[in-house]
């Protein structure tokens, strides 16, 4: 009998495959599976693409990447160009560096006069006025020399003023003498007479003789006298007692005492804050000179700048600028250029740079510039010797034209 056909519809149900197992006999008997054994599924066979549908796909992302590619490559040297021309165009207005310290007068505190330290009201990083008393100085020998030299005026001018006294007295002597020699001549003259007419004797001539010399001679005694005492006067006998040069010269020494005893006080010469003063101890003897401790001024702040020398050339005293200090970040205070140093820091070492040796090596030089800070009520106080950060506005703008100039000089065209 023929067998079945197979159902050719791929949805239908297939039966499960039967194990036939031959015997000896020739005869097949076909065994069932086993009830637990699940029964197999049968694998979907992979999906194939149509043709040319493959190749496309798998050249999808080569190409994006390939035209990303070209796009960067086009529009990456456009955009450093324009960074690098726009930060050439904006640079040239500011001159900024790091290399800036802020500075303020710094006064070692001497002493005019030698002693021993008798008081010290101040102590350390204590904030002073101007006439503030800071220390002083044992003035016990200095008032002592400031009465001796008191009463060494006092003696000159008593000196002088006899000596005024005694030119009057000398004058007066000087007069009456004079009369005395007249009267005398008119004696010496009538004696002549008589004894020319034989009526006088020679004894009455003789005495009237010797009278007239005496006379005579009392005269040039009392000048010499006056002579004498006026030089002692300094030439000038009516003038007052203080004109005369040895009272200006005791009134000088008193005025020299008065001065050094007063010097025994020390007082601040400037605002500022006091520094150093634990060096200096009570009982502490003090040599004319010899520092005793500082005082930094808080008045008058300012920095000094170090830009190189080629980003000087816009700068110019006036110009404004902006400061910023390490210590107080975000803060920023106005300045201006006060002045610009002749000369490189290099010019004031103490063992100048010397460029003459075969080994020369060029290195840009930094030019010192001052800037005058602006007083800002309230704002943090600068200390001196704090780093800062300087950018000086020069006004100045670059153009294209300096920009293709300077490639032409460059490349020697």
């Amino acid at each position: 009998m023929p067998e079945p056909a197979a159902n050719d519809d791929p949805g239908a149900t297939r039966p499960p495959a039967v194990d036939a197992t031959t015997h000896a006999g020739g005869a097949k008997i076909h065994e069932l599976p086993s009830a637990k054994a699940p029964a197999p599924t049968a694998e979907r066979p992979p999906r194939v693409a149509p043709a040319g549908e493959a190749p496309a796909l798998a050249a999808a992302p080569p190409a994006r990447r390939s035209r990303l590619r070209g796009v960067l490559l086009l529009l990456g040297p456009v955009v450093v160009i324009a960074a690098a021309l726009g930060f050439y165009l904006l640079g040239g207005r500011y001159v900024s560096t790091d290399n800036a310290y802020v500075r303020a007068d710094k006064l070692n505190i001497a002493t005019q006069i030698s002693g021993a330290v008798s008081d010290i009201p101040v102590h350390e990083n204590q904030g002073v006025k101007k006439g503030d008393v800071i220390f002083r100085i044992d003035d016990a020998p200095y008032r002592i020399a400031l009465a001796a030299a008191e009463a060494q005026l006092g003696a000159t001018r008593n000196e002088i003023m006899t000596l005024q006294a005694t030119y009057r007295q000398n004058i007066a002597q000087i007069e009456q003498a004079k009369i005395d020699v007249a009267f005398y001549e008119t004696a010496f003259q009538r004696q002549q007479d008589l004894i020319k007419r034989g009526v006088s004797s020679q004894t009455l001539f003789d005495q009237a003789k010797h009278d007239l010399d005496a006379a005579r001679e009392r005269v040039t005694v009392a000048q010499r006298s006056a002579e004498t005492v006026l030089a002692q006067l300094g030439g000038d006998a009516a003038s007052d007692v203080g004109g005369n040069p040895r009272v200006r010269n005791a009134q000088a020494q008193v005025d020299g005492a008065r001065r050094n005893l007063s010097l025994a006080t020390i007082v601040a010469p400037i605002n500022g804050i006091a520094a150093n003063v634990s060096s200096l101890q009570i009982g502490q003897y003090l040599a004319a000179g010899q520092p005793a401790f500082s005082i930094v001024g808080s008045d008058d702040v300012w920095v000094d700048a170090n830009p190189k020398e080629t980003d000087l050339a816009g700068v110019k005293p006036g110009a404004k600028a902006h400061v910023t200090i390490d210590a107080y970040p975000g803060r920023e205070w106005s300045a201006s250029v006060a002045s610009i140093s002749p000369a490189t820091g290099a010019e004031f070492s103490v063992l100048p740079a010397q460029n003459s040796s075969g080994n020369w090596i060029k290195i840009v030089q930094r030019v010192p510039v001052r800037l005058h800070v602006d007083h800002v009520e309230g704002a943090p106080q600068l200390r001196s010797g704090m780093s800062a950060n300087v950018e000086i506005e020069t006004g100045e703008r670059r153009s294209l034209g300096g920009l293709f100039a300077a490639l032409r000089h460059l490349l020697g065209l």
